[in-house]
């Protein structure tokens, strides 16, 4: 599972006023099983450069699936209340 949150809804706002989080749940298989990872990157447009820079990898690992699962509830509660309420799987 994987989205991308925002403040805006509006797909034609500016590059400037766009502030993006991507929030992502995958899994991975090794040798011991599968390992479950909850993944949070930032974005926003840098003007110098005229282009989105992705920054602030944030990533836990976990065994268990329904902590893995309860820890990315916790992180989009907390996009949530910073009022990143827009998603793009809102769109499906």
């Amino acid at each position: 599972m994987q989205e991308v949150l925002s403040k805006a809804n509006d797909p034609k706002a500016l590059p400037s006023e766009q502030e993006l989080y991507e929030l992502s749940l995958l899994d991975e298989a090794n040798d011991l099983g599968i390992r479950y990872i909850v993944r949070q990157w930032h974005a926003e447009w840098i003007e110098i450069d005229r282009q989105v820079m992705w920054d602030q990898e944030e990533a836990e690992y976990f065994w268990i699936q329904a902590e893995a699962k309860q820890r990315y509830a916790e992180r989009r509660l907390a996009l949530t209340e910073r009022r990143f309420i827009y998603s793009d799987m809102d769109l499906f």
